[in-house]
């Protein structure tokens, strides 16, 4: 002890506390370092995310409260007009239905029979990396050339399909002019590019289910397909809720395949009565056609608020689903 603390002691005072050392330049940058770095290193997303996601929805909700042309830098507010003339507007709601129809007709099967290749692919197959990688194929294909080639295979006069259908005494589909055979030739084209990419996403979350799972359940006499109903789907189910929200966002967002469908030369309006027209393709139409910018804003928020309400009931389902089906095997 000093004489200082010795004093201090001795009279009753208790000693000052020793000072920190001070940090060195390197010391503090290290410091700084560890407690920075992790917001800088996922800044960059937010950064982007900010200026082609949140700053397009706010303008546009912005937009939709004006009656704007297309290249015109000032509008006219009119509040929440907009939204009373697309509640009112046939056309909207005509495209709405067209788009929950394709919708309906793609995302459930697509999933469906993505979880089937999943499992096909899980079993152990010769050159699997072939397997997985023609199955991915559709997807890197381009969207226009796929919507090209759809749309001559469906052709009504000279199209492969109604080809085949006469083969099998069958008679010929207009495929463009036919409400239902349209939206079944359309969702067939989203099938065929997106089971694949699904397919995939399945299979890596049935790659990480553990084996001692799986072994627990065959040495308890579970058969394949028990394992499968029972132990792969119930294990799979963050999974599958990710697949169907996503394809419900994509379902919903769905513009160029029945864009390039529509065989009527300069008309690209979703059929020559909107028999497929889409809520993106009226968006569009609106936008970039009739140049009504604030009512095509209006449109987009409408379709916004939709796949927002038609993902969240997805996922209710979905867990419920999956959880009813954990509980009936306890």
């Amino acid at each position: 002890m000093t004489t200082v603390t010795r004093r201090a002691s001795h009279q009753g005072v208790a000693p000052a506390p020793p000072r920190k050392p001070k940090l060195t330049w390197r010391q503090r940058l290290s410091l700084a370092d560890v407690k920075w770095s992790p917001y800088l290193y996922i800044a960059p997303f937010f950064v982007i995310f900010g200026v082609v996601g949140l700053f397009p929805l706010l303008y546009t909700s912005y937009l939709s409260l004006f009656d704007r042309e297309l290249l015109d830098f000032e509008g006219t507010y009119i509040g929440f007009e907009n939204y009373a003339e697309l509640l009112a507007d046939s056309q909207f709601w005509n495209a709405l239905f067209n788009t929950i129809s394709i919708f309906v007709l793609s995302s459930g099967p697509q999933v469906v029979v993505a979880v089937g290749l999943a499992a096909l692919l899980n079993a152990r197959l010769r050159m699997p990396t072939a397997w997985r990688v023609g199955i991915l194929l559709p997807y890197v294909v381009s969207l226009v050339a796929v919507g090209i080639i759809f749309a001559n295979l469906f052709g009504p006069n000279y199209g492969l399909i109604n080809s085949m259908l006469e083969l099998l005494g069958l008679d010929r589909v207009d495929w463009q002019s036919n409400w239902f055979a349209s939206h079944l030739a359309i969702a067939t084209m989203v099938n065929w590019r997106w089971t694949g990419y699904n397919a995939l996403i399945v299979l890596a979350a049935m790659k990480a289910i553990p084996k001692e799972v799986q072994e627990a359940a065959l040495i308890d006499g579970a058969g394949a397909m028990r394992r499968f109903f029972s132990v792969t789907l119930p294990l799979l189910r963050p999974t599958l809720i990710f697949v169907v929200i996503t394809s419900t966002i994509g379902g919903l967002q769905i513009f160029t395949e029945p864009k390039l469908f529509d065989a009527m030369p300069g008309s690209n309006n979703g059929g020559a009565s909107n028999q497929f027209q889409t809520v993106t393709l009226y968006m569009y139409q609106t936008a970039f056609e009739t140049q009504r910018l604030g009512y095509a804003s209006a449109i987009a928020w409408a379709l916004f608020l939709v796949i927002i309400v038609i993902a969240v009931a997805n996922f209710l389902l979905t867990r419920r689903i999956a959880s009813t089906g954990v509980e009936d095997d306890r």
